[in-house]
């Protein structure tokens, strides 16, 4: 019910009350109501408008059954409803017109809404008087309504299809866009793959070749070093091949052999999460051995991680780290890392900077590593925070699942 339906019922209550009382005061109705009688069956039908919205046949069947009324009532009791009976007046209630519009516009049948509407029309024209000012008269009160009605939901629904198609094509333009940039990732994580792993892969195979048959001890160390890095970088690229592909391609990289096995390798992909959770220590000994004061507490146990929330968690220690020694020299660093109930918590915070900053190694990099950060860390089903802290300093707060989560999309 809206604000217009209760102005218009208040309208016509007025008018039939204006007209009740002109009526009353001259010598037409009947002998013992007058006009009231007729007024209470036009105030009744008017009061059904209310729900002309929500019940449309109901109203117009309402209509329906007063205009029948009222056309019987002049030949059985002249002036009691109806106070003109000298056959010149339409003998419908004055909610007629609002109650056909309404039921062709709002029913859901709209077949039913034209046969009521037809009756109604019929019984308005009394067709049987053949009186031209009547059957006009009564058209424009029932079936133009009607038609006006037609008209008004044709052009909702016209204009519904053409949002919905509008929408729709938005949609399908919008999927083909995300179909275009996953193949372009997967073509681009399939090129990484097939020629770049090819190639680190030989290094890495003729690096350990080197540290077997050199007899130098000098040369063996080197090559070791060499055949770590390339291990490592082996890795590294397995997580961007993962970032580039769908999440449901990371189950297939976490069993796919992008790093050739090695025992006793505490940087490749035999290490497990437990050589990820060593290698915490490492960056913390890293950023030490640098003038870095950093505090380093770990709780729980690291063995339940995944190997892809491991190296996860190890990024995210990795750039906290770093953005320290750039942009915060001279401060101290407290890294956290809490084992929980299926998942870990990790929390890097450190104190204002006590240095000047190197300006030209503060601007060197991209500038987005701790955006990428955080769509790494979303990816594996985790929550990423980072922010400045009170009284100076900056604070990165990552919490991952144990197990990476095969519902993220």
């Amino acid at each position: 019910m809206s604000a217009f339906d209760v102005g218009l019922i208040i309208a016509l209550v007025l008018l039939n009350v204006v007209v009740a009382v002109w009526n009353g005061s001259g010598s037409e109705g009947h002998t013992d109501c007058g006009p009231w009688a007729g007024l209470a069956l036009q105030i009744l039908v008017l009061l059904t408008l209310l729900v002309r919205r929500r019940r449309p046949l109901m109203v117009l069947t309402v209509a329906l059954a007063a205009s029948v009324t009222m056309t019987v009532s002049v030949w059985l009791a002249p002036g009691l409803l109806v106070t003109s009976v000298d056959g010149a007046g339409v003998w419908v209630p004055l909610a007629a017109p609002f109650a056909a519009y309404s039921a062709v516009v709002y029913s859901s049948r709209p077949r039913v809404a034209w046969v009521l509407t037809g009756l109604l029309t019929l019984v308005a024209t009394r067709l049987w008087e053949l009186s031209f000012a009547v059957a006009a008269s009564g058209v424009l009160l029932t079936a133009v309504p009607g038609l006006l009605g037609m008209y008004v939901g044709a052009r909702r629904g016209l204009i519904a299809a053409l949002t919905e198609r509008a929408e729709r094509a938005e949609r399908e333009q919008f999927l083909l866009a995300e179909r275009a940039r996953a193949e372009e990732r997967v073509r681009l994580a399939g090129e990484m793959h097939d020629v770049v792993t090819h190639r680190v892969s030989l290094m890495v195979l003729q690096a350990g070749a080197l540290r077997v048959s050199s007899s130098d001890e000098v040369v063996r160390a080197e090559a070791e070093v060499l055949r770590a890095a390339g291990c490592q970088a082996l890795e590294e690229l397995r997580d961007v091949v993962g970032v580039l592909r769908s999440p449901e391609s990371l189950e297939a990289l976490e069993s796919a052999e992008l790093v050739m096995p090695n025992a006793g390798d505490g940087v490749g992909a035999a290490g497990g999460a437990q050589a990820e959770g060593l290698r915490l220590s490492v960056l913390v000994e890293e950023s030490r051995a640098v003038g870095v004061d950093v505090e380093f507490t770990e709780t729980g146990d690291p063995s339940e991680w995944s190997p892809v929330v491991a190296r996860t968690a190890y990024r995210v220690v990795q750039e906290a780290l770093t953005n320290v020694r750039k942009h915060a020299p001279g401060s101290s660093v407290r890294v956290e890392v809490r084992h929980g109930s299926g998942e870990v918590r990790l929390r890097v915070a450190n104190s204002a900077a006590a240095g000047s900053v190197d300006t030209e190694l503060a601007s060197s990099g991209s500038g987005s590593g701790l955006k990428g950060l955080g769509q790494r860390v979303e990816l594996v089903g985790g929550t990423f925070e980072s922010g400045p802290v009170p009284g100076g300093g900056f604070y990165v707060e990552s919490v991952l699942p144990a197990e990476r989560r095969t519902d993220v999309s």
